[in-house]
C-alpha cells in the first residue's frame, strides 16, 4: 500500500484578498458615514493600506475590510495590523501586512505536536511547510483535525493531499 501525505502551509488566496480589498473600497466609497473623509483601502506593495481623515474612520474602514475577509473565507490570522499612525494633515493610516509563510518556530511547534500525538505518521519540517505522511488516510485526517483544534496564530492550509 502506498503512503499518503499532505503539507501544512501558511498561505492565503491572493485573488480572494484582492476581491475583499476591492469590495471594502467600494463599500467605503458609497457609505454615508464615510462621506467627506477621503477614506482609502488599497494595495500598498505587498501589504494593504487603510487611510482616512481620522483614526476612528480608519478603524471603521479596517472593520469593513475584516468583514469582507470573513465573507470571502480568508483567515483574519493572515493580517498583521499595525497601530494607527498619524500622517500629514491630521490623517490616520493603518498598514496591514499579509502572513504568507510558515515561520520556523511555528513549524517546529507543529512537528512537536504531531509527534506527541503518538499516531503512526512521518512528519518532516521542510522550512516553509510541514509534510505529514502515513499509510492510513484516516490517520492523516486525525492529524488535520488535531492541528485545526490547536488554533495556531497563522492562516494554516492543508495542501497536496495524496
Amino acid at each position: 500500500m502506498a503512503e499518503s501525505s499532505f503539507d501544512i502551509e501558511a498561505n492565503v488566496d491572493r485573488q480572494e484578498v484582492d476581491n475583499a480589498i476591492n469590495q471594502a473600497a467600494r463599500e467605503v466609497s458609497t457609505r454615508y458615514d464615510f462621506k467627506g473623509t477621503d477614506t482609502v483601502v488599497e494595495w500598498s506593495g505587498e501589504g494593504i493600506r487603510v487611510e482616512s481623515s481620522t483614526e476612528e474612520r480608519a478603524n471603521a474602514a479596517l472593520d469593513v475590510l475584516q468583514s469582507k475577509f470573513v465573507k470571502r473565507k480568508v483567515s483574519l490570522k493572515a493580517m498583521d495590523t499595525s497601530d494607527p499612525q498619524e500622517v500629514g494633515g491630521g490623517r490616520s493610516r493603518i498598514d496591514i501586512s499579509l502572513r504568507t509563510t510558515l515561520d520556523k518556530e511555528l513549524a517546529k511547534e507543529i512537528v512537536k505536536q504531531v509527534k506527541a500525538s503518538k499516531l503512526k505518521v512521518g512528519v518532516t519540517n521542510m522550512g516553509d511547510k510541514v509534510r505529514v505522511s502515513s499509510k492510513s488516510r484516516d490517520t492523516l485526517q486525525e492529524i488535520i483535525a488535531l492541528v485545526k483544534a490547536q488554533d495556531y496564530d497563522a492562516p494554516l492550509v492543508f495542501t497536496n493531499y495524496k
